[in-house]
Formats: structure tokens, C-alpha cells, sequence
């Protein structure tokens, strides 16, 4: 993620301060700036028909209850126990899920939610620093109506200049993420609980009857009012998708002791100021300050959004580098940002694209209020995509019974489509975006695995079984050269092209040749020994396996290294890489129509090569062209 990361905490190591505050910075940034717009979309709904106290009421008990059920009950305390190796996220529950699959069709079904989650995702990262920063910047409208017209603008120019520093890495400013975090949730909770003393009343809210009373007052208005009100819990995804980063102990820790009642005291704080002053409606969280400090706050707010949307976009790195190691997208570059933090990246193709829809998102919408109405979709739709994947994982891996898992999961599922659906009722005023971007990146994705797996296909069709070669090479005249030849495959059962090609143009084979395959694991990481698994063919002709983690980069020379240890001798100078380049053309009767051909052969001209993926120094390698017809 972006922060400078600690150790992970083992279960009985005492927690430390600085792993707390660390956690504030990476974790709790997109929950943590949910009060500057959700109980105010919230109550947007009863303005016209004249807001009652009950109402307000309603909102502060569906808003306290949502955070107690969702985050507290199904993220903190269930769904962080299924941890992939210690690594969270949907796409390693995802993985977690497949592993205890009954069947290649289940396996299947279960790929495409995850796919369907990481797509949902990807719309939540475009949507995040779009109405983080616009609530931020529009409190500028608090201190002064005439400053109105440059909210916009400057929010232009804070979203362009967070983009363009991806590249420098987030080390440096990684560090600072904590402390404003902190001093962020101890202002809004300090602002709240000064109205709150004044007006302690409000605490009656906390009681669940004035929710029950609320939905059945006002039905189907209160029903479409949940749509907004899942905007407080908007970033509970970021408590399990970092896990790896903190362990379970300081995100649940900071979560219960901190987080959790500084958001209670502002929310409580903003409805205890609505009801005493009705006319502080359009902007209840800004309005908390008094009028001096309310610029103060418009700088710390947009500090505290640029760290939201700095999570949200480096949470989408990490996201895109697992989706091409578990093959659902292209290859892309991947950039290293530091030199001891090995999930510090940056990959310049999906920040572009991320910059793109955040300002054309800006751009369309305008304000936040509007931007609101897109936001819930991609984030329930996250909900429900990694509510599915538990119910596999406890019941087939932690083998719990039927009746616990439907009781447990079956009750946060339904909270879970309640959220959504009262979301879907957006989709045409804004509500389609999470939706269209979702869709398109399970087009991209499910298109891409599609074409390689015909890719496949086609190539095991025609090419040569190595076992056949293997038994003709004896008796061929076949000229051995001294050095070692490292040709790349995806199949160690058939000959790759590459030797054919080089065969048939130089008529020579080196003395050792290496046939190389790189695997990517169910696991985050890969342990040291479980890194290469070697098979001799023949006599110097070896057959390998390299092993890597869904959040590790490739590196094959290094991998290649390792083999002395295995009783390979290989000098990395006298190397030679061969390696096909496909060219992907369409067949005379095309598998893929022509959108997803389309599609397909746009992003296979646009992956970067595979000796620069698999970090392969390009001073010793050999490409060979193969057309492949789809």
C-alpha cells in the first residue's frame, strides 16, 4: 500500500503505538472521511417534506448500526479470519475459496465473483478521490458562499498533482500518513462531542427501536435513504484488504478503541447541531467548527482525502499486479518505488486510466452530493461479492456447520442486498457509473483469460510433444554448443517454438538447455523452498517450474540463480533467453466475436514484452516471431 509498513504482528506480541498510528495512515483514511458527506446525503432526502427530530434519529440509528454490523461484526470480527497466507482482499479470498472448491464448475463461479468484486473495486478507486476531495474542497462554500466557483477547479488541481507524484513513490510522505490521521479522527470526534454535551439527547439514537421506527414510517423514502446511509462504511473492504501490511491485532485494535468512537462522536455531534439549528443542513460536518477554524479544517480535510485517495489508488496497484499474476489481465510495467518496502509500486497504465475517470468524473458530476449517488453501488457490490466467498471458505475450510453459516452469513447477506438494491434504484441518476467501469473491467478481464486460454489451446494443438523430440534427439545431428539456452514456455509437455525456430535457422542446440515455466500460486508469496522445482529431461536438458506468489514480480534470472543449490550450475553471463513473440491474428472462423477480439488483440499489442515482466536483461535475449490464428 502506500505507507512505509511494519512487520506484521504476531498473535502474542504486544501491540505497538507506532503500528497503531501507522494503521490510522493506510487503513482508516476512506472510512475515516465518510462523515464529510454521509449523514448529509443522508437527510438530503427529508429536506423537502420538513425534517423531523425522529427522522434524524432514524438516520443516526441506521448510521451507528451499519458501522456495528458491517465493519465490527462481519469485517473485524468474522471475515478477518480468512486470511490467505495473511493476505486479504477479494481476490485472496478468491483464491482462499477455490483451494476448497468441489469442482472445476464451482471453481469457475467462484472466479467470476471475484472477478465481478476486483471490477467493482477498480470503480470504487476511480469514485474515491473524486468525492473525497470535492466534500473536502467545498467546505471553501462554509468559509466563504463567494468562493463557491473555484471548488471545482482547485479540486482538478489537488486530483492532477496526487496522480503525478504516483511515480515518485509514497516512502516520504507514507510516513507523515499516521500522525494526520491521528490529529484527523481526534478533531472530528472532539468537534462532535462538543455538541453532543450540549445536547445529549441525541445519544437516544443509539437505541435500535428509532431505526425499526424510522423504516416503518417512511417505507419506501427510508429504503431508498439506505443507499446513502451505506456511505458511512464506505473503506470497510481496506480493513481486510490490509491485513497483510498490520495482521489482524492493530487494524482491530485501532478499529474498536479509536476509529469506531470518533466517527460515532461526529456523526452524533453533526445530528445533535441539525436538530438545534435546522439551517446547518446543507453542510453539518463543516458547520461543527466555528467560523475561524473552518479554514483550518478545509486544509485538513483535503490532507485527510488526499491520504483516502492515496490508499484507494495504491490498493488498485496491488490489485492490478495480482489480476496479471492470476492471468485475468494483461502484462503491465510494474515500478518499484522503494528498496525495502516490496509492495511499494506503481504501474503507470492503470494510474493513467485511474486519472482519466477521476477527472472526467469531477468534470461530469461536479459536486459531491451528485458524485454520492454513484458511490454506494460499488461498494455494496464489493459487499455482497466477498459475503459469497466467506460462505465457501467457512464452510468447506473452517468446516463450519450449515445451519451457523447461513445464520451468520445469511444475516449479513441480507443486509448486504438491502444496501444494494436500495442503490440500484441510482443507477439512472448516476448510479450506472460503479456499474459501467465494473462491467468493463469483467469484459477486459474475462475477455483476456478467454483469449490466452484459446491461445493455449491452439499452440498444444500445434506443437511438437517434447517427449517425441526428446527420443529423436540421440540419433539427430543436431550440433551441441557450448552455454546455456533458457527458452520460456507455458507447457514443459511440448517443444516451445521458439526452439524449433532457432533449430531450423541455426541448426544448433546449446549444451544445457533449460525449459522455463513460471506458475503463479494460490498464495501470496511463495516460500523459499517451495521456489523452483526442477526435472531433468535428458542429459542437459532440465525441465523447470518457478514458483511465485499472487503478490510477487516475477524475476527469472534471480529464480535461475538459486538452481546451484539443486546441483545446476548456471553462469548468468553465458545465458541466452529465447522467447516467442506472439502475434495474434484472427482465424478464417473466429473463436472470439468481434468485440472481444478486438478487445483481446488491443491488449495484446499493448502488454509489455515478456523479458521485461519476467525481468530478463534484454542484452541476452533471442525473440522469434510465432503468428497464432484465434
Amino acid at each position: 500500500m502506500s505507507a512505509a509498513l511494519p512487520q506484521r504482528h504476531g498473535p502474542n506480541e504486544r501491540l505497538r503505538i507506532g503500528a497503531l498510528i501507522a494503521v490510522l495512515g493506510v487503513v482508516y483514511g476512506d472510512i475515516g472521511t465518510s462523515p464529510l458527506y454521509a449523514l448529509q446525503a443522508s437527510l438530503a432526502y427529508f429536506t423537502n417534506s420538513g425534517l423531523q427530530y425522529e427522522d434524524i434519529f432514524g438516520v443516526l440509528s441506521l448510521i451507528f448500526w451499519a458501522l456495528i454490523i458491517t465493519v465490527t461484526l462481519k469485517y473485524v470480527t468474522f471475515v478477518m479470519r480468512a486470511d490467505n497466507h495473511g493476505e486479504g482482499g477479494i481476490l485472496a479470498l478468491m483464491a482462499l475459496a477455490q483451494r476448497v472448491a468441489g469442482s472445476e464448475k464451482m471453481r469457475g463461479g467462484l472466479a467470476m465473483v471475484g472477478i465481478i468484486g476486483a471490477g467493482l473495486f477498480f470503480g470504487d478507486g476511480m469514485i474515491t478521490p473524486a468525492i473525497s476531495v470535492l466534500s473536502a474542497v467545498s467546505g471553501l462554500e462554509v468559509v466563504s458562499p463567494g468562493l463557491g466557483p473555484l471548488v471545482d477547479p482547485l479540486s482538478l488541481v489537488v486530483i492532477v498533482v496526487l496522480f503525478l507524484s504516483q511515480s515518485r513513490g509514497t516512502a516520504s510522505i507514507g510516513r507523515a500518513f499516521g500522525p494526520v490521521m491521528t490529529v484527523w479522527f481526534v478533531i472530528i470526534g472532539a468537534m462532535g462531542l462538543v455538541q453532543i454535551i450540549q445536547h445529549p439527547f441525541v445519544l437516544n439514537a443509539l437505541i435500535p427501536t428509532y431505526g425499526v421506527s424510522f423504516i416503518l414510517r417512511h417505507h419506501f423514502l427510508a429504503f431508498i435513504a439506505l443507499g446513502a446511509v451505506v456511505l458511512s462504511v464506505t473503506g470497510a473492504e481496506a480493513l481486510y484488504a490490509d491485513m497483510s501490511h498490520f495482521g489482524r491485532r492493530p487494524i482491530r485494535a485501532a478499529w474498536t478503541y479509536f476509529v469506531l468512537p470518533s466517527l460515532l462522536l461526529n456523526y452524533f455531534g453533526q445530528g445533535a447541531l441539525v436538530i438545534a439549528h435546522p439551517s446547518t443542513i446543507d453542510n453539518p460536518f463543516y458547520k461543527l467548527a466555528p467560523h475561524a477554524l473552518e479554514l483550518p479544517l478545509v486544509v485538513l480535510s483535503t490532507i485527510a482525502t488526499i491520504i483516502a485517495s492515496q490508499a484507494v489508488i495504491s490498493g488498485a496497484f496491488s490489485m492490478s499486479r495480482q489480476c496479471i499474476q492470476l492471468g485475468l489481465l494483461p502484462r503491465m510495467e510494474v515500478r518499484h518505488t522503494s528498496e525495502t518496502e516490496e509492495g511499494q509500486i506503481y504501474l503507470p497504465q492503470v494510474n493513467a486510466m485511474l486519472a482519466l475517470g477521476v477527472i472526467m468524473l469531477v468534470l461530469a458530476f461536479k459536486t459531491s452530493d451528485a458524485l454520492a449517488w454513484a458511490y454506494g453501488i460499488a461498494v455494496t457490490g464489493t459487499f455482497l461479492c466477498t459475503n459469497i466467498l466467506a460462505v465457501v471458505v467457512f464452510r468447506r475450510q473452517f468446516n463450519w456447520s450449515r445451519p451457523v453459516v447461513i445464520a451468520v452469513f445469511g444475516f449479513f447477506g441480507i443486509v448486504d442486498l438491502a444496501f444494494f438494491t436500495s442503490n440500484t434504484l441510482k443507477i439512472f441518476d448516476g448510479g450506472w457509473v460503479p456499474l459501467a467501469i465494473g462491467l468493463s473491467i469483467v469484459l477486459l478481464m474475462t475477455t483476456w483469460k478467454l483469449g490466452r486460454g484459446l491461445i493455449l489451446s491452439r499452440w498444444t494443438q500445434d506443437s511438437l510433444p517434447l517427449a517425441s523430440f526428446l527420443a529423436r534427439l540421440p540419433q539427430s545431428r543436431i550440433v551441441r554448443i557450448p552455454g546455456t539456452a533458457v527458452f520460456m514456455t507455458g507447457n514443459l509437455d511440448f517443444v516451445p517454438n521458439a526452439l524449433l525456430h532457432n533449430l531450423k535457422h541455426n541448426k544448433v542446440l546449446h549444451e544445457q538447455v533449460l525449459f522455463v515455466t513460471v506458475r503463479t500460486l494460490d498464495v501470496p508469496r511463495a516460500e523459499p523452498g517451495q521456489r523452483a522445482t526442477v526435472e531433468e529431461a535428458a542429459p542437459g536438458i532440465y525441465k523447470l517450474t518457478l514458483h511465485y506468489g499472487f503478490m510477487e514480480s516475477p524475476n527469472v534470472p534471480a529464480g535461475l540463480e538459486r538452481l546451484a543449490a539443486q546441483g545446476i550450475a548456471i553462469m548468468p553471463m553465458q545465458c541466452s533467453y529465447f522467447v516467442g513473440r506472439e502475434t495474434v491474428v484472427a482465424a478464417s472462423v473466429p473463436k472470439l466475436r468481434f468485440i472481444r477480439r478486438w478487445l483481446f488483440m488491443f491488449m495484446a499489442r499493448n502488454a509489455i514484452p515478456a523479458t521485461e515482466f519476467f525481468q530478463i536483461p534484454s542484452d541476452r535475449v533471442v525473440e522469434l516471431g510465432v503468428r497464432i490464428a484465434i
